[in-house]
């Protein structure tokens, strides 16, 4: 059986008396599209910033590839691209200018019209990222992420508050994606359904269900993966996860 791309086991942390993420155990096998799929609040993002050495876990282990993204963050960083639902970058650099100065970090980074075409950006490569749309900001966050050919690529709520145009272009750039792990973080059920090989579900920090979406779907006897979180979970999105 070949090494997982990303294994964590009984992962544990809590910020004061808020327990964001409990006992949380997960496998990612190489070239599969996982998706964690919950509610806000879930956990989903302290999950991920554990996986990707952002965090310290209180307690657990997490291995990306073999490597302790803790204590070996340089082959980690090597190995491991990661986009955050939020980017922060430089607002007066264009998006060429973005792309070649995170290729420059990279011993053999993929082309930066490689890149462009990915995320359907050619057209905007000398705009300023202060200039872009949301829509645009996040495909380049994309391929920032994916600027070092990294084995193993996070996700984190890549179409939140996207129109429907710009979740379809950001869609075809993930299912573009032929031989990366993609760890795909979301609340958004279509996302997960096009996407996603298996899902796992996360309630209040804690790991609920997983399995192939299809699957869930007819564990709990329900007609869509949305059902069948509410069955699972106990709870309904608000309109604006579900949307």
């Amino acid at each position: 059986m070949s090494q997982p791309a990303i294994e964590a086991k009984n992962l544990y942390k809590r910020y004061g008396e808020v327990v964001a993420v409990e006992d949380v155990s997960l496998s990612v096998a190489p070239g599969e599209v996982l998706g964690l799929l919950g509610a806000n609040g879930a956990g989903k993002t302290t999950t991920i910033e554990l996986i990707a050495g952002l965090r310290k876990p209180d307690r657990g282990t997490v291995r990306v590839l073999g490597h302790d993204p803790q204590r070996e963050r340089a082959a980690v960083r090597r190995l491991l691209g990661v986009q955050l639902q939020e980017a922060t970058l430089h607002g007066a650099l264009t998006v060429a200018e973005l792309l070649g100065l995170y290729r420059s970090f990279y011993p053999d980074p993929r082309p930066a019209a490689e890149l462009l075409d990915l995320v359907d950006l050619r057209e905007q490569a000398k705009t300023r990222f202060e200039r872009l749309s949301g829509g645009q900001q996040q495909r380049l966050s994309i391929a920032l992420a994916l600027v070092g050919r990294p084995r193993v690529v996070i996700l984190d709520e890549l179409t939140t508050g996207l129109d429907p145009r710009a979740r379809r272009r950001i869609w075809a750039g993930v299912e573009a994606l032929a031989d990366e792990t993609v760890l795909l973080v979301s609340h958004a059920m279509d996302e997960v359904e096009r996407l996603c090989d298996r899902v796992v579900l996360l309630d209040a920090g804690r790991i609920v269900a997983q399995g192939a979406p299809a699957g869930l779907v007819a564990q709990t006897g329900t007609g869509s993966l949305e059902e069948a979180f509410v069955a699972l979970t106990g709870r309904e999105l608000t309109p604006e996860e579900a949307a």
